[in-house]
């Protein structure tokens, strides 16, 4: 088997690829996926879209933007990333990620960010604790509703679900993020203060029972933006199989 290899896609025939591999991942309509105008078009303002090769084909990407933050600094926006379902879990993604992180210092940035639902545990887990985010903000409904599998579910009452987002501080010179990016594991001296836990089965439920799963996200969402409001930020995410939760410590700890 070919080692896969990161590098940048630049070609029409690589990034209509990446195209394809969104419809293989995310199961999205049209109307949602970027297509390959949005590639070229946010390559020629300065971003760039790097993709994991094995071979000829391409089993990952992920699609970097330039973005601002305050007055005058220029940072990066990590649009989205997808890795082929037959090449998840072996470590394409965390790759593709320290790839980004590399390319971002080599063009003097210090930070990026992106979203994640909340509700998604392995997510979380990658994001915080693989990659060292730190969280602070939560957006409501960022995307609008959000597509249910089986659209039966869909009614008066339980139309779909909002596409609630927290938002990924990635701090990528921070002593948290370079001792991740070295093989190390980074310690908080204190307790957290909160934990705010998440569904074990998020997909069931809400293949299962949106409305219960809409509560849920309510209580999640109400949950965050207290914490937030009360000076705390997420730095840690426990896996617990039964109790997923997310981790909130004072911001002067992390």
């Amino acid at each position: 088997m070919d080692e896969v290899v990161i590098r940048e896609c630049t070609t029409i025939d690589e990034l209509d690829r990446c195209v394809w591999l969104q419809r293989e991942v995310f199961g999205l309509p049209d109307i949602e996926i970027s297509p390959r105008r949005h590639l070229i078009v946010s390559r020629r303002a300065g971003g760039w879209t790097l993709g994991a090769f094995q071979g000829k084909e391409l089993v990952g990407f992920v699609h970097h933007l330039v973005a601002v933050r305050g007055a005058d600094e220029i940072i990066g926006y990590s649009h989205m990333m997808a890795v082929a379902k037959d090449f998840q879990n072996k470590g394409v993604g965390a790759r593709l990620k320290w790839a980004q992180r590399d390319r971002a210092l080599a063009e003097g940035r210090r930070f990026i960010k992106w979203t994640w639902d909340p509700m998604q545990s392995r997510n979380a887990h990658f994001n915080i604790n693989r990659l060292g985010v730190v969280v602070e903000n939560y957006a409501d409904n960022f995307y609008g509703t959000d597509y249910l599998t089986d659209p039966l579910q869909q009614s008066d009452k339980a139309p779909g679900l909002q596409s609630d987002r927290l938002f990924a501080s990635w701090n990528l010179d921070s002593p948290r993020v370079i001792a991740l990016a070295t093989g190390r594991t980074p310690e908080i001296s204190s307790a957290p203060a909160q934990a705010i836990a998440i569904p074990s089965d998020w997909t069931s439920l809400v293949r299962n029972d949106v409305v219960k799963a809409r509560k849920e996200q309510e209580r999640v969402r109400t949950a965050f933006k207290e914490a937030f409001a009360a000076g705390l930020a997420c730095a840690g995410f426990d896996r617990g199989e039964n109790n997923p939760r997310y981790l909130l410590y004072d911001r002067d700890e992390i």
